[in-house]
């Protein structure tokens, strides 16, 4: 059953972060990176290592997008400022 809850405990964390990237959240990337180590953790603990494979494919697009997002703010914030 502990195996069992961690899944579902883990799976609403990242439905959270998707939530707020919604909500055009930058914080929405970063819970979703963070999940990723939670989840490589829980694969690595209850010997589904498939999780792995996808826990870096996750952690790894949600770094390069959290990266994006930050960059696009950026800039915008910057270009408002020069009017």
């Amino acid at each position: 059953m502990g195996a069992q809850w961690w899944s579902w405990a883990l799976t609403l964390i990242g439905l959270t972060g998707w939530w707020l990237t919604g909500r055009r959240l930058w914080q929405g990337w970063a819970v979703s990176l963070a999940v990723q180590a939670l989840w490589l953790a829980y694969a690595m603990v209850t010997g589904q290592y498939g999780f792995i494979v996808a826990s870096i494919a996750y952690g790894a697009m949600a770094t390069l997008n959290l990266r994006r997002w930050r960059a696009e703010a950026a800039a915008q914030q910057h270009m408002a400022n020069q009017t």
